[in-house]
């Protein structure tokens, strides 16, 4: 069994590795389809034995690790704790599926193994998304199709967990042909491969536009991240500033967006207490300095809620005078007169830079990004923006790398979305770029337009097919863009149910251990071949 060299199983991790990376690297993932290949065949030449297992384990720790460097090593420029943390973490969840199939397709029928490797494999991907803490979920093997909408239109029913499985079933397939080479199996895995893709191009051809739009504009400030880099360049970010912006804006948007913590670069705002936002009404209305009375900003901003003595939530922590406060990424909607409307909360938070995982244990790994750092608290509600008779839901940044939580604001009734976003941290990487490629992920998902505003990185707006509508504004450029977006309100299969597919798998992987645990015993007892 044992006849493959070192060697051959170096080529295949690597071959593994570079076909597992590309869709991470501006190019197409449909070589995902092929990926886990490699690995398969590693596996097939391993016995059954202890010490093959753990040969086995190794080289997929070797593969999974060097997938996520090769994709996520940009992380470093902001944090270096960063992608290692995620890459051991990462590394680990994908190792699970693959070595249960490894020991399982040794010991009970081919059919049985497949079944655990793609229902494990989805139930972990699955884990890995929808923890509050420890989640980095940026190489869930769905996100690798950021590149190919044309492929992926089906995606308003599945999200990307059906992606996932797609990789995974086409994967199984096609080492099935290189076992058995039946003509059975080839068929087989000509429809796995194929029939998405046309699934897909039917429902791209056939799409109807919406009738109804709303006029946006997205600002991008292009404000350097880090102090020592806007001393060395000279930048100041002042009121003034950014009104400069705003007047290129026409008065019949009815939103203009600004980036995340856009007002904590601002000199005249920096963190704002809830308490006292009524006294900021001038400096918002003066920002917009001339009549847009149908107009409504929507801004990120650091903001602080006073609990008084009590500490009201886990995450509030005590500030001067002894009173509590809790510290939050936050979304304002402004009117034209300068009164916040409305304040939505991040809800889903960067770790290590806003959420800190087993928090006392980690304190002193706190990283500073900004005005706010370590523990934030965390938002519950998905809010949704009005103005006039358009809604709008108003995500943050990160955010939009989980699909279930973005859809949150379309099932809420939003019709168009908002991503605010500042990706100065990792600057110019993949980082940024991808950030925007999977919110066109995000916009087939839900079938709505999105209105991206970032500091630096990219801003521009992205249609419920998941194409980019008209220009962009790409790394350190600064202006303002303008576009008439579609306003859908119809709920997609996959908004109203979310990851269904993965939590069907959660519960498929169950019973399958328990099926081959039952398999086992009664193969002992010699009831089975």
């Amino acid at each position: 069994m044992n006849t493959m060299t070192t060697k051959k199983r170096l080529v295949l991790v690597l071959i593994s590795v570079v076909l597992l990376s590309l869709g991470w690297l501006g190019l197409s993932g449909l070589s995902l389809l092929v990926a886990l290949i490699p690995l398969l065949i590693i596996s097939e030449h391993y016995s059954d034995s202890t010490r093959d297992w753990w040969r086995m384990c190794g080289w997929g720790a070797i593969t999974f690790l060097l997938w996520q460097a090769s994709t996520i090593w940009w992380v470093w420029n902001a944090t270096p704790i960063g992608p290692i943390a995620s890459a051991l973490v990462g590394s680990f969840w994908n190792l699970v599926p693959l070595m249960v199939f490894h020991y399982v397709s040794k010991r009970a029928p081919r059919a049985l193994a497949y079944t655990l490797f793609v229902a494990l494999w989805l139930a972990t991907e699955h884990i890995y998304n929808s923890a509050e803490v420890m989640t980095f979920p940026w190489l869930l093997l769905g996100h690798g199709f950021s590149n190919d909408i044309w492929a992926v239109q089906w995606y308003e029913y599945t999200g990307i967990f059906g992606g996932a499985l797609w990789v995974l079933a086409s994967n199984v397939a096609l080492f099935e042909v290189l076992r058995s080479k039946s003509k059975t199996a080839k068929v087989r895995a000509w429809l796995v491969v194929v029939l998405p893709m046309l699934l897909s191009m039917v429902l791209y051809f056939s799409y109807k536009p919406s009738e109804r739009e709303a006029v946006i504009s997205v600002v991008q400030p292009n404000v350097p991240c880090y102090d020592a880099e806007r001393q060395a360049r000279g930048t100041r970010n002042n009121a003034s500033r950014v009104k400069s912006l705003l007047d290129e804006v026409p008065a019949t948007a009815s939103y203009v967006l600004l980036p995340e913590s856009a007002l904590s670069y601002i000199e005249e705002f920096g963190s704002i207490d809830e308490s006292y936002l009524a006294m900021y009404g001038p400096l918002f209305e003066s920002m917009f300095g001339r009549d847009m009375a149908s107009s409504k900003l929507i801004t990120g901003a650091s903001t602080l809620k006073n609990y008084g003595k009590t500490p009201a939530t886990e995450t509030a922590r005590e500030y001067r005078g002894g009173n509590y406060y809790d510290y939050f990424n936050s979304a304002l909607l402004v009117n034209a007169e300068g009164e916040v409307e409305r304040i939505y909360h991040k809800g889903r938070l960067v770790i290590g830079v806003e959420a800190v995982p087993m928090r006392k244990l980690f304190k002193l790994f706190e990283i500073d990004l900004g005005g706010i750092s370590g523990q934030l608290g965390w938002g519950r509600e998905h809010l949704v923006f009005e103005s006039g008779d358009v809604k709008i839901g108003p995500s943050i940044c990160y955010e939009g790398i989980y699909g279930d939580y973005f859809a949150g604001f379309a099932r809420n009734g939003a019709e168009v979305m908002a991503l605010i976003s500042n990706d100065g941290w990792w600057g110019d990487t993949p980082g940024h770029r991808r950030l925007f490629d999977f919110a066109r992920l995000r916009a087939i998902e839900t079938r709505r337009s999105i209105a991206r505003s970032a500091n630096t990185g990219i801003s521009g707006f992205i249609t419920p097919r998941g194409e980019t509508l008209g220009k962009r504004l790409e790394w350190d450029e600064r202006g303002v863009l303008t576009a008439n977006v579609e306003l859908r309100g119809e709920v997609t299969i996959y908004t109203r149910y979310g990851d269904w597919i993965a939590r069907i798998a959660s519960y498929v992987s169950m019973l399958a251990l328990m099926y081959y645990i039952a398999y086992r015993v009664r193969r002992r007892n010699h009831l089975v071949d």
